[in-house]
């Protein structure tokens, strides 16, 4: 009676524990007692164990010492080393203790159960070890814990680590039963695999959901460049009042990253009135999303006014509104506010540079640009990407400097993609540099043979230098290819909320005969101006 009250006493103040120090203290009594029986022992150890392994305060490496002197340790002496090894890989270098463990268990004959299993797969997922994970996945149906939703779930996560849709669809399709989380891990794995389609499938499948659940559809679709159907889903989730869900910061972030996608200001305005309303508050990452939103709308202003009211600012949030500067050629106020971060003691990234020269290139400021690409380099040791290359290539280019813009080519680490070339290509048309233009053009066509605008350009500048066989030697190559503009232009405005697109193949959501006599009518009208123009300049 004397020791089960003791041995309450011990798990209570096991359970209660806070820092290291108690725990050794307790530890210490544990092995002096000589009121626990073995199974007692084992108990407490496998529940000292779990705190030093799992505890933000405990230490692996005193737990580690507690496992190799203990004897015959137990299942969940095992398991809790097992969880702690795996939540705390973080170098692939090092040796995977936990499948050294499980494989010692399995010698001393201790069989895993739906606990084991699931941290185990966590690590392969971890380290890619399919063919290991595949064996631990076998071990669950040998020891019959496969049907355990926990063990399923941690098995469609593992196989989407390591990228394989089918198998974890498979495991999915087979599970007799499923959770939230077995949906939401499915969903999950098939947006980050791109397939949009077969998650949106899924989700309509779904009896049964929650802010995980649309958060992650909502976010999938901004991400897959299907912002219109993120904008729909988050419509959908305020009027279903499904279960009571309400939208937090990420859905609200990711709204607003739609809306600054599509260019849609009075969506962006409401989101951001909504967050106001319902006393959300906006966290860096949502208040840099609308920074962002009324920049890329055209809202300079807006956007000035929400970067002033951040309480604190990151790297990320400076950058942002020196992007929305850079976007709109406001090139002094990108630069005064790139010294003005700096002055923060804040260090640029490669994105900072991006803008700034984007900045230059609106202005067509080349030493500026210079200086900024240079600086990026030797003062903050950033490597220049593609796209900082692709941005000094196009100022270099529009300023007519050819053989630089060669050389920068030449001196690059990296070798050059579509966009350096097109860059390149684009300054050849502007400037009518035939020779080089042509030669540019023939290797972004071997590069992306399908791609129709390197032909058409190629055409425009055959056809501006007069160069009528070599125009149609490209047309008959893109013919022989079937190389056609497959996609219409169109253009999109927003009245009344309501956002209409135009496109030269139509619209089914406009009244195209309507909008052509209007357009008619103010063609007239302005050829009246013109006439009444020119009569009041001839008198």
């Amino acid at each position: 009676m004397e020791s089960r009250r003791l041995l309450k006493s011990m798990a209570r103040l096991l359970d209660d524990c806070k820092k290291m120090r108690e725990l050794k203290q307790i530890h210490s009594q544990i092995i002096t007692s000589p009121y626990f029986s073995k199974s007692d022992n084992l108990f407490l150890i496998s529940r000292l164990i779990f705190f030093c392994a799992v505890s933000c305060s405990g230490s692996l490496t005193y737990a580690s010492r507690v496992f190799r002197v203990t004897d015959n340790p137990n299942l969940p002496i095992y398991n809790a080393m097992i969880r702690a090894y795996s939540c705390q890989f973080s170098n692939k270098d090092h040796k995977p203790h936990s499948l050294v463990l499980y494989k010692q268990m399995l010698l001393n004959c201790i069989v895993p159960d739906s606990i084991t299993i699931p941290f185990l797969l966590k690590e392969c997922g971890s380290r890619f070890y399919f063919v290991v994970g595949q064996s631990i996945h076998a071990h669950s149906v040998k020891f019959g814990l496969h049907h355990d939703v926990y063990v399923g779930n941690s098995m469609i996560g593992f196989y989407f680590a390591c990228g394989v849709l089918t198998y974890a669809c498979n495991v999915f399709d087979e599970m007799s039963k499923r959770d939230i989380v077995s949906w939401n891990s499915i969903i999950i794995g098939c947006l980050r695999s791109a397939e949009l389609d077969m998650a949106l499938d899924l989700f309509t499948r779904m009896d049964k959901k929650n802010i995980i659940t649309w958060n992650s559809v909502i976010t999938g679709m901004v991400q897959g460049a299907r912002p219109k159907e993120a904008i729909e889903y988050f419509k959908e989730m305020l009027v279903s009042r499904e279960d009571m869900i309400y939208p937090d910061k990420i859905t609200l972030a990711s709204a607003i990253s739609a809306c600054a996608s599509l260019g849609w200001l009075d969506h962006g305005k409401w989101v951001h009135g909504y967050m106001l309303r319902n006393g959300i508050e906006c966290d860096m990452v949502t208040r840099t999303a609308m920074v962002d939103m009324y920049g890329k709308c055209g809202n300079v202003d807006m956007a000035k006014r929400v970067f002033k009211d951040f309480p604190k600012k990151d790297v990320l949030a400076w950058t942002s509104m020196i992007s929305v500067y850079a976007l709109h050629g406001y090139g002094n106020e990108a630069f005064d506010l790139f010294d003005e971060m700096v002055a923060c003691g804040l260090r640029p990234n490669p994105v900072t540079f991006g803008a700034l020269l984007t900045a230059c290139a609106h202005l067509g400021l080349i030493e500026r640009s210079r200086w900024y690409f240079n600086i990026m380099k030797s003062v903050y040791l950033i490597d220049p990407t593609v796209q900082h290359y692709a941005c000094m290539v196009d100022i270099l280019g529009r300023a007519g400097l050819f053989d630089e813009a060669n050389r920068l080519i030449a001196s690059m680490p990296i070798d050059p993609d579509v966009f350096v070339w097109g860059a390149l290509l684009g300054a050849c048309q502007m400037h009518g540099n035939v020779e080089l233009g042509e030669k540019v053009a023939k290797h972004l066509i071997s590069l992306q043979p399908l791609n129709h605008v390197f032909y058409f350009t190629l055409c425009d500048i055959h056809a501006k230098a007069g160069k009528f066989d070599d125009l149609e030697n490209t047309r008959a190559l893109m013919n022989d290819r079937g190389i056609k503009k497959d996609m219409p232009g169109s253009s999109m405005i927003e009245v009344d909320g309501i956002i209409y697109e135009f496109s030269i193949k139509g619209s089914s959501e406009v009244l195209v005969e309507e909008t052509k006599s209007l357009l008619y009518q103010l063609t007239e009208v302005m050829k009246v101006d013109q006439d009444t123009l020119l009569i009041l300049n001839k008198q």
